[in-house]
């Protein structure tokens, strides 16, 4: 949700101690001064000697001192209440900063705030304790996943024996019934395979390297070229060197996800794929563009979706199993970077992965 900018509520809590403080002196002085002229009064009407100046000699004395005695309590109040709203507002800065990492994806990281039990350890520690749960609970959906991909694999790699033997037995005629078989094989075999992937990357087990986006694009470029000739789609690659930090694999990976999706979900014909690589101060830029239908920003919002596809951009043919995306992300997240979908004007899908630039590469 998008909100208005406004005062911090430190700033707002040393405003209210300072402002209470200066009244409160306000207050002080001016009962001090009733006090001392209603004394003068009062002695005088009992025929007593007093030594006290008049009322306009009162407020002439007593004024000076009362205005430096507010501007001195007004200046005490802010530096006094600045100081102590930062003390008590420390522990709700250590549970926003968990709530910023954890939103990051890092569910591994615990607040445990120390000290003696109020509020803000109740509310740190019921984080922590959300925190556990949720991290038990998305690892158990991963290793459920992971158990489930290599069950998958045997069963499906003997259906694809089985299949290859049928197909080329010299005494048996290949049917329409086979060649679809085959295709569901496969197809069920290239989910198995994203499941695990997702999985794996999803854990962030993984060795890091520096690699050069510029080149892994190029790479997943020429192993991708054939389909986009077959289907009549022109790629055109830029970029100069970009460093960053992360496993070449699962980064190839990413940018061949973000070109096959590219390419199949294009116009029928004269399609065109963009890819570039770009260097900035603090990140590493890939950015993938096609041409393609107009879409929503509501469908482009759930295409990092798991078997999200879209209805307006689904092709019948290398549609993959709807998980490309999601596997981006995932492995974006991985890599400590973002991933970033906006639609075209003119139709198509733009792509953007920042991930962080290496030590090299800042300086």
């Amino acid at each position: 949700m998008d909100r208005a900018p406004g005062l911090s509520v430190r700033l707002k809590l040393t405003f209210s101690y300072a402002g209470f403080l200066m009244i409160a002196g306000a207050v002080l002085l001016g009962a001090f001064a009733v006090f001392l002229d209603g004394y003068r009064e009062r002695a005088q009407d009992a025929g007593e000697i007093v030594i006290a100046p008049s009322g306009t000699e009162l407020l002439r004395d007593f004024a000076p001192a009362a205005v430096g005695a507010i501007v001195f309590l007004l200046v005490f109040g802010f530096a006094g209440g600045w100081i102590l709203a930062g003390r008590m507002l420390a522990p709700l800065t250590r549970i926003t900063d968990a709530t910023r990492t954890a939103a990051r994806g890092s569910l591994s990281h615990r607040i445990e705030l120390e000290g003696h039990q109020d509020e803000f350890r109740e509310l740190a520690d019921a984080f922590d304790g959300m925190l556990g749960r949720l991290e038990a609970h998305v690892a158990e959906q991963q290793r459920f996943a992971a158990n489930v991909s290599h069950e998958l694999r045997t069963p499906l790699a003997i259906t694809q024996t089985l299949l290859d033997v049928a197909r080329n037995d010299p005494n048996r005629e290949s049917s329409e019934l086979d060649e679809r078989l085959r295709v569901v094989n496969a197809r069920a075999i290239d989910l198995t395979e994203a499941l695990l992937l997702l999985s794996r990357t999803d854990q962030r087990s993984f060795a890091r390297d520096e690699v050069d986006l510029s080149l892994i694009a190029e790479e997943a470029t020429e192993a991708l070229l054939p389909l986009a000739e077959k289907h009549g789609i022109a790629i055109e690659t830029s970029g100069d060197i970009t460093l960053a930090t992360g496993s070449h694999a699962l980064l190839l990976q990413l940018t061949t996800n973000l070109l096959h999706n590219a390419i199949v979900h294009n116009l029928p014909e004269r399609g065109t794929v963009r890819i570039r690589t770009a260097a900035g101060p603090e990140d590493a830029v890939l950015v993938v563009e096609n041409t393609g239908h107009k879409l929503s920003p509501h469908v482009v919002a759930t295409l990092t979706e798991p078997f999200q596809r879209g209805t307006e951009r689904i092709r019948s043919d290398h549609a993959g199993v709807g998980l490309g995306l999601a596997i981006a992300k995932s492995i974006t997240q991985a890599h400590g970077g973002t991933l970033s979908l906006s639609p075209r004007a003119e139709g198509g899908l733009r792509v953007a992965v920042r991930l962080p630039a290496t030590d090299r590469q800042v300086s």
